[in-house]
């Protein structure tokens, strides 16, 4: 569709969100007439969302700032099980504690993009699936499926046709996810189910279920699943996931990755990732030269201030100011712990640079100090086998780690 009259649609299709929509027209004119309801799933696998699921976080705030009912919805039902989708194997199982550990992690991850006072909701599909009758569940929506149908969804034939196995338990995961669907309908008038390309094929299978079991025209909505120009996924780095918990990743941190944005990416990470206003966009994507570095530093801010706070992602760009323009060490970088009994001691350089998560192992840090990359209170390290003592902390009783011009970590004794 050339041009969408409902603010919802036209304002996601404007800034890059939207890959499919099962009924566009449809859904516009629903949209454009009603409140409407729409959810996305979201398994409890890890005690924060990454950066990964940011795309979907935002089209939930969207819908509530364009006057709409978002739900995000928690699967402490399917996580006893795990989305097989476009996996090699089966995902490790998850005690109902540990799930439910996960997700006071993760409810805390919404709470800076949606107002759960006006509107927003945030449901639990263990609330119906734990408590589900397994007979009367085959008899009343396990006779809609057709296995051979299932058999050719993509996401069913990666694995099969690498011979790996999927099995029963797996295989299981649509059927509920299509009877969440449902579900949601009954319970709350939820018209749409919105997620990454990948979920195409389960959240028809939704409507395909609802559409047999009577309910009103239930509707899909994906995004394009995002990787970097260079083709890295996003949310990932080397060292990990980009986490949305403060506890599993410093503020800097955070900042520092979108921070480190590759200049082709920068104008579609501020459409898709803050609320700014695309003549502003437009303009800090036409900076050319140095200058786009100002336009990563807006991103990572704007990004950060969303999630953490105003005065959080200041600080941290402060921080970065400081430590790259001035020299200057922090004290806000990232800080390690390391026993003072070690340092009195004397603690190899290689070992330390792996306890501080700068490098994944003994190997990797050699090559680092091989090839120049390796600082030590901003001097660089030319030994391999250097001690690292009590003799090396600074004024501030710590020791600044640096890999390359990006990467510090504070290590102090304890």
């Amino acid at each position: 569709m050339s041009a969408f009259k409902s603010d919802f649609l036209r304002t996601i299709s404007e800034r890059g969100f939207i890959h499919q929509i099962s009924d566009e027209s449809g859904l516009d004119e629903l949209f454009r007439t009603e409140s409407v309801s729409a959810y996305i799933g979201f398994d409890a696998t890890a005690k924060s969302l990454h950066a990964g699921s940011l795309i979907q976080i935002m089209m939930l705030h969207w819908m509530q700032k364009t006057g709409h009912k978002p739900i995000a919805l928690m699967g402490g039902g399917t996580s006893m099980i795990g989305d097989p989708s476009f996996k090699d194997e089966a995902r490790k199982l998850l005690t109902p504690q540990d799930i439910e550990n996960n997700l006071v992690g993760i409810r805390a991850n919404f709470a800076p993009y949606l107002d759960f006072n006006a509107g927003a909701m945030m449901v639990n599909n263990a609330d119906w699936l734990m408590s589900i009758n397994y007979v009367e569940f085959l008899r009343d929506v396990g006779r809609h499926f057709s296995v051979n149908r299932m058999l050719s969804f993509d996401s069913v034939k990666l694995r099969l046709d690498r011979e790996q196995s999927l099995s029963f338990l797996e295989f299981n995961y649509m059927i509920l996810q299509a009877y969440d669907f449902v579900e949601l309908n009954k319970r709350f008038g939820t018209r749409l189910q919105m997620g990454g390309s990948d979920q195409w094929g389960n959240i028809v299978n939704g409507i395909d279920l609802g559409h047999r079991m009577d309910t009103p025209q239930l509707f899909a909505l994906t995004s394009p699943l995002l990787t970097t120009s260079s083709g890295a996924k996003m949310g990932k780095t080397a060292n990990g996931a980009v986490w949305l918990s403060a506890e599993m990743m410093s503020v800097y941190d955070f900042w520092q990755y979108w921070r480190n944005t590759e200049d082709a990416d920068v104008e579609r990470f501020l459409k898709l990732y803050t609320t700014m206003p695309l003549d502003e966009v437009a303009r800090l994507a036409a900076l050319g030269g140095a200058e786009i570095n100002e336009a990563k530093k807006v991103l990572a801010t704007e990004i950060t201030a969303m999630l953490h706070g105003r005065a959080a992602a200041e600080q941290a760009a402060e921080t970065a100011r400081k430590t790259f323009e001035e020299g200057v060490t922090a004290d806000t970088l990232p800080t390690v712990a390391i026993d003072a009994a070690q340092l009195d001691a004397g603690v190899g350089v290689l070992a330390l640079f792996v306890n501080a998560g700068l490098a994944a192992s003994n190997g990797e840090a050699r090559r680092h100090v091989q090839g120049g990359a390796v600082r030590l209170n901003d001097q660089p390290v030319s030994d391999e086998r250097r001690l690292v003592t009590n003799a090396d902390l600074n004024a501030d009783g710590a020791i600044k780690l640096s890999l390359g011009k990006k990467k510090h970590i504070l290590v102090r004794p304890s």
